[in-house]
């Protein structure tokens, strides 16, 4: 089963993968009348627009994207040369990233985004549009699976509603991986918006223009997917594009059957029929959702088992009875999987029901999971379904491995199979087995999704964690942190016995601080420990320009902390905090965005600072590329 395949599955998780970004503060303006937007139609005209930026998505190669002044269309002066990697190119999986401006523009006047493209070869791009702003990316639209050869051909992307864009500021964003795991080189240019009385006939989907009809259950909720867009272009070629939700205009035909909201999400109110469908302006869109009553699917009167384990040795993705780390989602909803999911609660307990279960990924990439240090992976389950000796239930988990992002060569992944008579119907079964019998998962240190999946479709769970066992646990590291294999040419090093630091360093400034601070050793390896943390400073000897570099690097371990933040600081003093995950089971190794520390001054950095409680133990800190 594909887990996760960058030309299989649209990137369209960009919001997530970008929320590295930190804005400037805003001002309210709700007192300030709508704001006049210009209508800048240019994007990259042999060059950036005025206040247009650019950033490479999470994962991505950070240097795919170069403006180039030798190979133009027409012979302009410059164009937008993209290097898509090989597979397991250790910089990165794949070629991607937005062009946005800072604040909006009127596009209201434009019907299309045009450019011209080529490659080095015929290839298709994943995915093109406009639309990702950074933000909740309201306004998307896109091309998926675009065709480029060797020559120069102009592309056009057909605005849905050119009304909506009183405001917008994603200009273009791309995406692609390989092809057949090989790398390749795509151009564009001369991208602008434009209105042309050429783009004629268009239309409007939902469910890609399909009747469908749909059993539900009261209180269930369905998304309404499939929305697109089609015009006919200049060409003579219709041209159909997706189109983010923000365009339609959803209605219900008996609002107390189903409702529907401005997201597309329809929710099933009583028994009965109601029909969904929609319209772009004025203009109605081709295909409708008919839903109809279901018969109730059994499910659990009681709680599942409350777990006993001491919450030290825990980490929780979903527990009543435990802290819970983040989860990116509980859903990916990857291409072919038919799973739906509800949060609902049994005897006030929280449990996830999954409905039409083929498989379904569970994400937490985001803030991947460090369970080197745990010994078993637990979950609860339970199906109303009937179960016989050919049905099976499987657990799948991922490693993103030591470069925290799919792709890149290090990952790792097993899955176990799960049967009666350990499966039953009826009942809560706890699955509940070692780490080792995942034995192709390979790594644990990064651990980034679980994916469930097997012959039951009606399946509930509760008390997803990993857990430690043999007592609670260590106080203090008993082996040193991972060690950094960044070239030296390509690090600024504070603290680490693998690289030059910087001249001058303080690692103790009198700042009115309670931390005892000591350099001890561990495995013949110096390590900075914080006793009683309230705030720590750490001094440059001189100002650092690390406007070129991507990343803070630092490994930290801690049992006892609560809460943890770190602080880059430039002459202001400008200061911005980033909140580290606490406490950890290990050595946790992150690698901090520094456009996370907007607005502080990357050309002048000058001094760390830490903040938080609790025993802290640190070792490469680092600014890296």
């Amino acid at each position: 089963m594909k887990v996760f395949n960058i030309k299989n599955i649209n990137r369209i998780f960009f919001a997530g993968a970008l929320s590295i970004f930190v804005m400037a503060c805003e001002r309210d303006v709700t007192d300030l009348g709508t704001p006049n937007y210009p209508a800048n139609p240019e994007v990259f005209i042999d060059g950036f627009s005025g206040g247009l930026n650019y950033a490479a998505f999470g994962g991505s190669v950070p240097t795919a994207f170069q403006v180039d002044n030798k190979e133009t269309y027409n012979s302009s002066a410059a164009s937008m040369r993209f290097e898509v990697p090989d597979a397991n190119d250790p910089r990165g999986a794949y070629a991607g990233g937005t062009f946005f401006t800072g604040s909006g523009r009127n596009l209201s006047s434009f019907n299309v985004l045009t450019f011209w493209a080529k490659a080095s070869k015929s290839a298709t791009i994943d995915i093109v549009g406009f639309g990702n702003d950074l933000g909740v990316n309201k306004s998307t639209v896109s091309i998926s699976g675009l065709a480029v050869n060797t020559n120069w051909k102009k592309y056009y992307i057909p605005i849905p509603d050119p009304s909506k864009l009183t405001a917008e500021r994603g200009m273009f964003f791309y995406s692609e991986g390989p092809e057949e795991g090989k790398g390749y080189t795509f151009w564009i240019d001369e991208v602008r918006f434009e209105n042309l009385g050429t783009i004629a006939h268009t239309k409007y989907y939902i469910l890609d223009g399909k009747t469908e009809t749909k059993e539900a259950e009261i209180n269930e909720k369905i998304q309404i997917t499939g929305l697109k867009t089609s015009a006919n272009l200049p060409n003579g070629v219709d041209q159909t594009v997706d189109a983010s939700v923000a365009y339609f205009t959803f209605s219900s035909s008996n609002e107390e059957i189903a409702t529907v909201n401005e997201l597309g999400e329809v929710t099933i109110k009583s028994p009965g029929e109601a029909t969904i469908t929609a319209k772009v302006g004025e203009t109605p869109a081709s295909g409708a959702l008919t839903i109809k009553p279901a018969g109730s699917t059994p499910g659990p009167t009681s709680p599942a088992p409350v777990p006993g384990k001491p919450a030290i040795d825990v980490i929780s993705l979903y527990s009543n009875a435990y802290t819970n780390v983040p989860v990116d989602t509980w859903n990916t909803r990857w291409q072919f999987s038919t799973a739906e999911e509800f949060f609902i609660k049994v005897q006030n307990d929280d449990v996830i029901r999954y409905k039409n279960l083929n498989f379904v990924g569970i994400e937490f990439a985001s803030n991947t999971i460090n369970a080197t240090s745990m010994t078993h992976f637990h979950l609860d389950i339970w199906t109303p379904d009937e179960v016989t000796a050919a049905k099976a239930f499987k657990v799948l988990l991922v490693d993103f491995g030591p470069n925290n992002s799919f792709g890149g060569g290090d990952d790792s992944s097993h899955e176990l199979t799960f049967k009666a008579p350990l499966i039953t119907s009826g009942n809560w079964v706890g699955i509940d087995v070692p780490l080792t019998a995942f034995s192709g998962l390979t790594r644990r240190g990064n651990l980034a999704q679980l994916v469930l999946s097997g012959d039951f479709p009606n399946v509930y769970i509760d008390n997803v964690y990993f857990y430690k066992s043999g007592g609670g646990g260590p106080t203090a590291p008993t082996t040193a942190a991972p060690v950094p294999i960044y070239p030296a040419t390509n690090v600024i090093s504070i603290f680490s016995d693998q690289y030059t630091n910087v001249a001058g360093i303080n690692l103790n400034p009198n700042w009115g601080q309670a931390t005892k601070v000591t350099e001890i050793s561990i495995q013949n390896n110096k390590t900075l420990k914080y006793e009683g943390l309230n705030y720590q400073g750490i001094e440059f000897g001189s100002n650092q320009n690390v406007s070129s570099f991507q990343f803070l690097h630092l490994d930290f371990w801690t049992a006892n902390s609560t809460e943890l933040r770190i602080f880059l600081i430039s002459p202001g003093p400008v200061e911005t905090p980033f909140t580290l995950t606490v406490p950890t089971t290990g050595w946790n190794s992150i690698d901090i965005p520094l456009t996370a520390f907007s607005p502080v001054k990357l050309n002048e950095v000058f001094q760390i600072k830490m903040e938080g409680n609790g025993d802290i133990y640190l070792d490469n800190i680092l600014f890296r590329k």
